[in-house]
């Protein structure tokens, strides 16, 4: 995908690899991963538990550094900077955790939590002290916690959906142009979800903030994505905006992904597709296509030869040597929306 407006990737990874070293082996955990992340877009990272997801994000963060690769943020290369180079690159670059309160120091209150971030990049002077309370203040505002009710209390006196909200308040202290949230609200009930989800959105459209979204729940990605990208033991296997990739998947594994999603539609209308087995060991991968051993189509070529991820429409990239067609009904609906 490239920009509609000329400008460049918030973020730009090209062939990032991450491995770790394991008593009998290596685990390939990410191989060879490239993509771009737009200014005000989100990118939504899906796949199963163990596809290399978390790493990944954690990776483009530099923590840990990935075996090899690129991560450019904002046109600034990120694997070669060491020290206060790196601390200073990544303050436009912030994370949201997946569980809040294994992210919040018990033992701080709400106001000095939010603030934390600004002590690593100025100065500890009462007057620096003042400034960031005030901002930590209108942090918490932004998120929809009224500071002089919320600043005070401990991560303990607050509720999943607070805790996640502060968790956002001190990732926007520093003002960066890119979120990495990693499974946000899968540790929430459905209405709080509902609410934190509505809030990255709003926080989108006001602050102009560009999104890297992990998640296992694909219904949850659809609902916040602008494109998709399919993860199979640590590869991208199909990358496409999002309604391209939910509509018309073309790799297998992203079709059964699909399936395992609830649907009210008549079965006759889609066509059901099923995963047999369990995920290989990423610490021996399969060869050539790493979804090869659990996949319907398999061939013998897709034993031999890895297949390159191609774009087989606007956008609409898949990594296989016989992708699925495009259902006809689609492209139907495609033609009535285009009139």
């Amino acid at each position: 995908m490239t920009s509609g407006t000329g400008a460049a990737p918030v973020l730009a990874v090209r062939d990032l690899v991450q491995e770790f070293d394991v008593p009998g082996g290596v685990v390939h955990a990410v191989s060879g991963v490239s993509f771009d992340v737009w200014p005000g877009e989100t990118l939504g990272i899906v796949g199963e538990t163990g596809s290399g997801k978390s790493t990944l994000a954690r990776s483009v963060l530099q923590a840990p550094r990935p075996k090899s690769g690129s991560v450019r943020l904002r046109g600034t290369e990120l694997v070669t900077l060491r020290g206060r180079r790196l601390l200073a690159a990544r303050r436009h670059m912030q994370m949201v955790f997946q569980d809040p309160f294994g992210s919040l120091d018990p033992t701080w209150r709400v106001r000095d939590i939010v603030a934390e971030p600004l002590a690593a990049y100025r100065a500890g002077d009462s007057a620096g002290r003042a400034a960031r309370r005030r901002l930590a203040g209108q942090m918490l505002e932004l998120v929809g916690l009224d500071p002089s009710g919320y600043g005070d209390r401990r991560p303990r006196e607050l509720s999943g959906g607070q805790a996640q909200r502060v968790a956002i308040a001190r990732a926007l202290a520093l003002s960066p142009s890119l979120l990495v949230c990693d499974e946000p609200v899968s540790s929430l009930d459905v209405l709080i979800q509902a609410q934190v989800l509505n809030l990255f959105e709003r926080l989108r459209a006001e602050l102009g903030l560009s999104y890297l979204f992990i998640a296992h729940d694909l219904a949850l990605v659809k609902q916040v994505s602008d494109r998709v990208a399919v993860m199979y033991l640590g590869k991208l296997c199909e990358t496409g905006p999002g309604e391209s990739v939910y509509r018309a998947p073309r790799h297998p594994y992203t079709r059964a992904l699909l399936d395992s999603i609830p649907d009210t539609r008549p079965v006759a209308t889609r066509a059901a597709a099923t995963i047999s087995g369990e995920p290989p060991s990423p610490v021996h991968p399969p060869s050539g296509c790493r979804f090869r051993t659990r996949c319907p189509r398999a061939a013998e070529r897709c034993a031999a030869t890895e297949p390159a991820l191609r774009e087989l429409s606007a956008g609409h990239a898949v990594a296989c040597h016989f992708p699925l067609e495009a259902p006809r009904f689609v492209m139907t609906e495609e033609r009535e929306t285009s009139r």
